[in-house]
């Protein structure tokens, strides 16, 4: 308290000192200069002296030991962490602000989402470099250091392989938005080889943590060697199973929502591409899983494929019909195929080709527009409709299948005698 007094003191003096030295009033003013100066001078040497007795009681602290420490060496050690908190921050503000303002300038999409998953891993990686230096200032026990440096190791190496992961994870999200916005069918093996490739980098991740540790790996790569040959012949089936996955995607014979036939068993509309099998749903609504090595195997018939859709049909008139109305009437329908807009106007085919048992057929081979089922089979009725309406309008008639029985002999003139009915 009195060095405290003195202090103060010493300062009052120094201001009233240069108060009095700014005046000129004569001798009296000269009087009180010097006697200001004499006042100065004493305030400066007690406070010259207090500042010392305050180094020195400061040194005396931090020289003082704590354990196997000094106050000054946790001092310094509190003062890096605190610096490596704010040098966080710091980075985490760059990553939210002038990083991702810069990434919207870009018109790529993968560094959008790469500053943003970057920021959790550099953000753990100066916390670490940051603890490792404030610990490297402590006096610690060889046994303490070695664990340290270890845990440092493993503590860096785990950031590492959690930053390549998340680079992983946005590559292959930016890849499956591309694949979908190209009508890619390899995005549905992008989600696979994801996962594959987490799984390989985590267990690598894994040994190389458990050798920096110290720990000897060669017979736990032996166990994981011996155990993959296992688990490979095990998963024989699987294997070729994939395998067939993996040659669909390359040749793309079909993708989800086509129409296939695959043999005489397989009809209908593709819903779901594994890795496994591919999941047809057929007409009477089952779902049928097809094995993707048996479809790598077998001829596969995509109707959906198809850039227009064929009608093949006869149109059989009676024999009754005369040659001038059967002219007539095959011109009739190449003209309403030619009018009606739901007909492929590239090839159009009419034309009376056979005498058949029961009736006169006329070829009619055409294709529709669509080939889309439920429109396919409405363009088809209209145009049958309208063959229908041009025959009755020629005086013609459908054939239907018919027999003409002739009798000779006896049997026809007692037929004719009426002794004996046809249908006995």
């Amino acid at each position: 308290m009195k060095n405290h007094h003195l202090v103060w003191l010493a300062l009052a003096s120094l201001c009233f000192g240069q108060f009095l030295l700014g005046q000129d009033d004569g001798g009296e003013n000269e009087v009180q200069a010097a006697e200001s100066v004499s006042a100065s001078s004493f305030g400066q040497s007690e406070f010259t002296s207090i500042l010392g007795e305050t180094r020195t009681m400061l040194s005396e602290i931090f020289q003082e030991e704590m354990g196997e420490n000094s106050w000054g060496r946790l001092l310094v050690s509190f003062i890096i962490i605190f610096l490596t908190y704010i040098t966080r921050k710091i980075v985490g503000y760059l990553f939210e602000n002038w990083l991702h303002r810069i990434t919207e300038k870009t018109s790529w999409e993968f560094d959008d989402r790469m500053i943003p998953a970057m920021r959790g891993p550099v953000g753990w990686m100066v916390f670490v470099i940051g603890l490792f230096v404030a610990l490297t200032v402590l006096n610690l026990s060889p046994e303490w250091d070695k664990a340290i440096v270890l845990g440092v190791k493993a503590a860096t190496m785990t950031i590492v392989f959690w930053g390549i992961l998340r680079g992983i994870d946005v590559f292959a999200e930016t890849m499956m938005g591309l694949a979908k916005r190209r009508d890619m069918a390899v995005h549905g093996f992008i989600p696979l080889i994801q996962k594959a490739t987490r799984t390989f980098l985590f267990i690598v991740a894994v040994i190389l943590v458990v050798q920096n540790l110290g720990y000897s790996v060669s017979s736990l790569l032996a166990g994981l060697g011996i155990g993959g040959l296992a688990v490979a012949l095990a998963a024989q089936e699987t294997l070729g199973n994939f395998f067939g996955s993996v040659s669909l995607v390359a040749d793309r014979p079909f993708r989800v929502g086509d129409w296939i036939q695959v043999g005489s068993k397989v009809d209908g509309d593709v819903e779901e591409i594994g890795l496994r099998s591919t999941k047809v749903r057929t007409w009477s609504k089952s779902l049928m899983s097809i094995p993707n090595k048996v479809l790598a195997n077998e001829i596969i018939e995509n109707w959906s494929k198809m850039p227009k859709r064929r009608v093949k049909q006869y149109i059989g008139v009676t024999y009754s019909t005369p040659a001038d109305a059967m002219h007539d009437l095959v011109e009739d329908i190449k003209e309403l195929l030619r009018e009606d807009e739901g007909v492929q106007q590239d090839f159009i085919l009419v034309n009376f080709t056979d005498f058949g048992d029961s009736s006169l057929q006329i070829l009619v081979y055409y294709f529709t527009s669509t080939t889309a089922w439920l429109a396919h089979m409405d363009i088809r009725q209209r145009i049958n409709i309208k063959i229908m309406k041009a025959v009755e309008a020629r005086g013609a008639l459908m054939a239907f299948p018919t027999r003409s029985l002739q009798f000779e002999g006896d049997i026809a003139e007692r037929i004719a005698d009426g002794l004996v009915s046809k249908s006995d």
